[in-house]
């Protein structure tokens, strides 16, 4: 009976790690699918998600094995430093996380210009990341009627407008007075969608202090780059949706991290 019922615990831990595996394989397979959004994020998702449900189907394989080398002084060090490292990415991970949590929940000043950071656009049409960044920053500017508005973003491929252009027509749409918004269209990357910004505060007289309007998992790294410029900043995060979150949030620690080691784009 024991040895049965050990059996069956094994299978049933067997049957959840494949279960898990697949539906975290379909997770971050699902943006690709439905709006062809595919990244590092999704790759690494994906990846993680077969090591574990492959994990799953041979785990008691394994498990002797595993247990075979740690008889070895030199195969139980291999094993040690396997995990050491694994350890080492998922602290990484962890810290990373904390300051994106901590820049999200940053809050902005009374009547702060907000920065709207562009997004792409479909033909003429924003896409969903942009709609959720531009519904922040309508929340905002609804309940700060004495703040401005810098709509960020220059004309990219597949695009009929520019991003600025795009924004300014969904935020006039939704009653915004166009005398509080300014068009940045000429910038490429979150840098040059900053940098800009500032010259356009400093030329209008605007509130130097900005309320960066973007994806809550984007706020860490923009506000890192503002401050790089000299600017004051705080957050007005836009709630990423359930399906698209997971494959950007990885992309995003592989971003932090690249720009960590002193690099910029």
């Amino acid at each position: 009976m024991k040895r049965n019922g050990k059996k069956i615990v094994m299978t049933l831990s067997q049957f959840c790690l494949m279960a898990l595996g697949g539906l975290i394989f379909i997770w971050f397979a699902l943006p690709m699918f439905l709006s062809t959004h595919m990244n590092i994020g999704n790759v690494t998702g994906m990846t993680l998600a077969t090591v574990l449900f492959v994990y799953g189907v041979f785990c008691p394989v394994l498990h002797r094995i595993i247990a075979q080398w740690r008889e070895h002084s030199v195969k139980r060090w291999i094993i040690w430093g396997f995990l050491a490292v694994v350890l080492m990415i998922a602290a990484l991970a962890l810290i990373e996380t904390i300051c994106m949590v901590r820049a999200a929940c940053k809050k902005p000043q009374e009547d702060a210009t907000v920065v709207v950071l562009g997004c792409r656009v479909y033909g003429e049409r924003p896409s969903l990341s942009l709609e959720e960044r531009l519904q922040a920053a309508y929340n905002y500017l609804q309940e700060h009627e004495e703040a401005a508005c810098i709509v960020s973003g220059g004309k990219g491929t597949g695009e009929d407008i520019s991003e600025a252009e795009c924004m300014y027509r969904y935020l006039v749409d939704k009653g915004i007075d166009p005398s509080r918004l300014y068009k940045e269209d000429a910038s490429t990357t979150t840098r040059e969608n900053l940098a800009f910004s500032q010259k356009i505060i400093e030329t209008e007289g605007l509130t130097p202090q900005i309320a960066i309007a973007t994806s809550e998992y984007h706020e860490y790294r923009a506000g890192r780059i503002a401050q790089s410029l000299g600017m004051e900043c705080a957050a007005v995060p836009a709630r990423t949706a359930i399906w698209l979150l997971p494959t950007y949030y990885i992309r995003e620690l592989y971003a932090i991290l690249y720009e960590w080691c002193g690099f910029t784009f």
